[in-house]
Order: C-alpha cells, then sequence, then structure tokens
C-alpha cells in the first residue's frame, strides 16, 4: 500500500509551490526554482511507472529533469484536478471520489459529469467551496490562463476546481500550443495550465501500453516538446499528471455476488476505489462481508479507519465524511470492482485507476526550463 506522501512531495504539494516560483508568498514545499513564466502541462493518466516503461514512446519527455509525486486517494482525475485547483488535500477539499453519495438524498453524484437524478441540482461552489489557487493568483495581479477543449468550458468540474482562471478554449494540438505560448508571451509573470486527455481515455479503452496508448503517448511527447521550444526567457515547463493506471486482468461484479450486495444501499466511487454506503446498522456486517469475498485481492477497510490511516490526507474536514462510504474497498491486484448494471460503460474497460498501489500514485513532475 503506497498512501500518498501528503506534504512531502504530492500534487497538493505543487500548487503553492508553482505560485512561490512566480514570487507570491507561497509555501515552497517542492522547492521549485523562481521563473517569471511558468506552465503547467496537464496530461491525464500519465503515470510515472508507464512513462518510464516506454521511453522510447517519449523521448522528449524522458529526457526531462524529473521527480516523482504521489496523486492522492482516490488516484482519480476529479480529485487530482480538485487538488491542483486548491493546493488541498481531498480530506480537505471534499472531492473524494468519482461517484459520492449526497448526505441526506440517497442519491449518488458523479463529480466529473456532474450529474444526479433530476431535479436534483448541484452548485459547484457548495459542493468545493474553497478558494481555489487561481483566485489567489488573480489577487495577486496574476491572470491564470486555463488551455483545455471547449467542451469543458463552464462545466459543473470546471466551475467547481478552476474558479479564477481566464479560460481560454482550444481542440486540437496545434490549437493548444499556440495558445500556451499566446498566453505566456502576453504577459509576465504568467500562470498557464494546458490540459491533453486522450491519453487516459485510450487507456481506458485498450490499455496502456497498447499500440493506441503508444500513439497517443508520442503526441503528448510532440505537444510537450513542443511548448518548450516556443518558452519565452526565463520560463518554465511542469509537465505532471493525475494519476497512472492498470490494466485489469479480472473483474467481480458487485452488483451481482450475493455477499457483496446485502446490506448495501449505494455502490459509489469507482471500480479501483469504491466508497460503500451501507443500509442503517448494516456497516459492520458489509465490512466483514467484502473483506471476506476480496480477501487477498483488495483492501477492505471502514470509513474510520481510511480517514485515520492517511488516506485522504492528514485531516478530513467532518462535513465531507459522510461522502466518505461506510466501507472502503481499494483493489492491489489486478482486479476491478464493477456495477455493469448501473455503470455499464465503465464495466466495459480495460484500463482503470483509483487505487493505492505505485502504478496508479505516483505521477511525474518533469522540468525544463529557457
Amino acid at each position: 500500500m503506497l498512501v500518498p506522501g501528503y506534504g512531502g512531495g504530492s500534487l497538493a504539494d505543487l500548487p503553492g509551490s508553482l505560485l512561490a516560483a512566480l514570487g507570491m508568498r507561497e509555501t515552497n514545499t517542492l522547492a521549485l526554482e523562481a521563473a517569471d513564466r511558468i506552465c503547467l502541462f496537464l496530461v491525464d493518466g500519465l503515470g510515472a511507472e508507464l512513462l518510464s516503461a516506454h521511453p522510447e514512446a517519449a523521448p522528449f519527455l524522458s529526457g526531462m529533469a524529473s521527480r516523482t509525486l504521489t496523486a492522492g486517494f482516490p488516484a482519480t482525475t476529479v480529485t487530482s484536478l480538485c487538488t491542483l485547483g486548491t493546493g488541498l488535500t481531498p480530506g480537505e477539499h471534499g472531492m473524494v471520489g468519482l461517484m459520492l453519495a449526497v448526505p441526506g438524498t440517497g442519491h449518488l453524484f458523479n463529480c466529473l459529469r456532474w450529474t444526479l437524478p433530476k431535479p436534483l441540482t448541484m452548485d459547484p461552489e457548495e459542493w468545493q467551496p474553497a478558494a481555489t489557487v487561481y483566485q489567489r493568483a488573480a489577487k495577486a495581479g496574476i491572470e491564470p490562463v486555463y488551455v483545455a477543449p471547449a467542451e469543458f468550458e463552464g462545466t459543473g468540474l470546471t466551475k467547481a476546481v478552476y474558479r479564477g482562471v481566464r479560460y481560454a478554449p482550444a481542440d486540437s494540438v496545434d490549437e493548444r500550443v499556440a495558445r500556451v505560448h499566446a498566453a505566456l508571451a502576453e504577459r509576465r509573470p504568467a500562470h498557464v495550465t494546458v490540459y491533453y486527455g486522450d491519453l487516459d481515455a485510450v487507456g481506458h479503452m485498450v490499455g496502456w501500453g497498447s499500440e493506441e496508448w503508444l500513439r497517443q503517448l508520442g503526441i503528448v511527447d510532440d505537444m510537450a516538446q513542443r511548448i518548450a521550444e516556443g518558452l519565452p526567457p526565463g520560463s518554465a515547463l511542469y509537465v505532471t499528471a493525475d494519476h497512472g493506471m492498470v490494466n485489469a486482468t479480472e473483474k467481480i461484479d458487485a452488483e451481482s455476488v450475493p455477499e457483496l450486495t446485502e446490506g448495501v444501499a449505494l455502490l459509489g466511487g469507482e471500480a479501483r476505489a469504491r466508497h460503500v454506503y451501507t443500509e442503517p446498522g448494516a456497516a459492520g456486517q458489509v465490512l466483514e462481508a467484502w473483506r471476506e469475498t476480496l480477501r487477498g485481492k483488495a483492501w477492505v477497510v471502514s470509513r474510520q479507519e481510511a480517514v485515520e490511516s492517511g488516506w485522504f490526507g492528514p485531516r478530513v474536514h467532518s462535513r465531507w465524511l459522510e461522502r466518505i462510504g461506510d466501507v472502503v474497498a481499494v483493489p492491489h491486484a489486478d482486479l476491478a470492482i464493477t456495477a455493469p448494471a448501473n455503470h455499464p460503460f465503465e464495466a466495459l474497460f480495460t484500463g482503470y485507476h483509483g487505487s493505492l498501489t505505485a502504478a496508479e500514485q505516483h505521477v511525474p513532475l518533469l522540468e525544463v526550463r529557457s
């Protein structure tokens, strides 16, 4: 089990360090060098172990100065984006999983798609009320820019984690590279984040290390090189990721195994980090049943054990506790705990992430300066 290194080398330590490098009064935990302009290239799904396994497919990235960070728990996009957007641990910002129970409603909230059963809705500032690092930067006179596909502009997740940025929509690689260079040249100091998600999408469908995945890794490598070649003097480019990935060799349908359904009210989280919400009074029974059924394949703990073990960070805000499952099930074998009836698309995946293994937790922090 790889418990994230909060406070000493996790994604939560990166945002403040970037602002400190730009001259703001922030804690520079990662000891980043000063720069006039900073670009953070966020590659969805680019785990450090995945990259190191295929240096030939990404020669530019593999030649950059590097160190390794831990993503945080769960190792999933919504949690890591919120961590990068706030500089807080999951236990502090409250985005502790992909699909979370909304206390008092009996419903799951998909934090990525920002969907609830109608007519229920969710205010992004209510679900994630913490100020973002971009708002802090803007107050200091730095206008942060976020370069990403147009389809994500104005979504609930964007409003929750990217409040304070100037959104620069760009769909193609060429458009994103051009937007980054324009934003960096526009002013000093500059703080630009650019997002690329297709590597993760391909990994989910056909697995990391596949031919299609390697082609995507080559696109990422070329994009990073092109951004680096156009950096103004005094700039720094950092490349990181939100999580890694594993290819599942076994799947368990948690909706059809009686031992995994009895006493369960809602099955949240995702296949590698399940939040199991139980019927009243059934938490202990469900915990023992899940432990026995998944013995040797997953870490299965109570909410209290997960919190006390520091999975979500050294502190979990009391108002977020009920978002965490009564039972938390985290595979360590190459297992996916699926729910095909309610989440059929996810059940078809090859690649998954979310757990506390090194392949999912370790993300690179690569650097090149001009």
